[in-house]
Parts: C-alpha cells; sequence; structure tokens
C-alpha cells in the first residue's frame, strides 16, 4: 500500500519544516488531532503517540499510532517507522523542499506488508483514513504557515 499527499504553500521551506517538525504542537493547529506526546526522546528524534480523528461526516472516527520519528532537517525530511497501532510496519517519509517563491511538503506512506491483509490496507486503510488524514493535515499545516503560526 502507497499512499502520496502534496501541497504548494506560500511560506518558507524553513518555516513548514518547523511546523511540521513540531509535533506536539499538531492539535493546536490541526482540528483533526486530539493528541501528540513524545513516549520518549525529544521533539528531533523518538517515539511519538499520535491521536487523531477521521471524520466522516458528522462521525469522528478515532484514529491512533505510535512511531518512531526521526529528523533530517539538512534534507528536509523527516521520517517515521509506525511501532504500535493497525499501521505497525508503516514506513513515513515528509519532504519539505522550496517551490515557486514557497514550499511544496510531501508525505508518502509506503506499507509493505500490512499485518490486516492487502485487501483491508489498499482498500480501506489506505484510501479512507491514511491519505484523507494525510491531507488534513497537509492543509491544516498550510494555514498555519501561510498565515505566520510558524513561530509560535
Amino acid at each position: 500500500m502507497r499512499t502520496y499527499n502534496e501541497a504548494a504553500m506560500q511560506a518558507a521551506p524553513e518555516q513548514v519544516f518547523r511546523l511540521a517538525s513540531e509535533v506536539e504542537r499538531w492539535p493546536r493547529h490541526l482540528d483533526h488531532y486530539r493528541s501528540v506526546r513524545f513516549r520518549s526522546g525529544e521533539a528531533a528524534d523518538g517515539v511519538v503517540e499520535m491521536k487523531a480523528y477521521r471524520p466522516f461526516g458528522a462521525l469522528r472516527w478515532p484514529v491512533w499510532w505510535v512511531s518512531e520519528m526521526r529528523m533530517e532537517p539538512d534534507r528536509g525530511r523527516i521520517v517515521y517507522r509506525h511501532i504500535e497501532g493497525v499501521t505497525s510496519g508503516m514506513d513515513v517519509e515528509w519532504i519539505v523542499e522550496p517551490h515557486e517563491g514557497g514550499s511544496r511538503a510531501i508525505i508518502v506512506h509506503e506499507w509493505k506488508q500490512p499485518p490486516v491483509g492487502r485487501l483491508a490496507a489498499s482498500g480501506i486503510i489506505g484510501p479512507g483514513f491514511v491519505h484523507a488524514i494525510a491531507e488534513r493535515t497537509l492543509m491544516g499545516l498550510k494555514t498555519a504557515a501561510e498565515n505566520g503560526k510558524g513561530g509560535e
């Protein structure tokens, strides 16, 4: 299963990267995130627990996962490996790069051996949850970056 999300933003790459990497602050900018906390490590590298909602009209389906997080600021990358939750084993790569006077943020999720089965992963979890939540995350970070909230 592979998903790809991308958003162009009228904000400097450094600002977008800062917003993307300060995951514990995501619930301030992203209304679909319930909480984000580090179980171990620090803001740059560690094990982070994320809880979000996937809206389906009026219904808000709660989801959660735990990831090992590693930042590579010199490459504009943040890398995750899901280690707990339904998406255990999923690899995630964030890339923030300069683009047309602003930035482009890309999120790629790859799940090579989903424990739930390929049909469930590629037919339901990938498009219905992973892609949808990543899209909301990028749009929320775009709004925050373009409104100058990268330095809060």
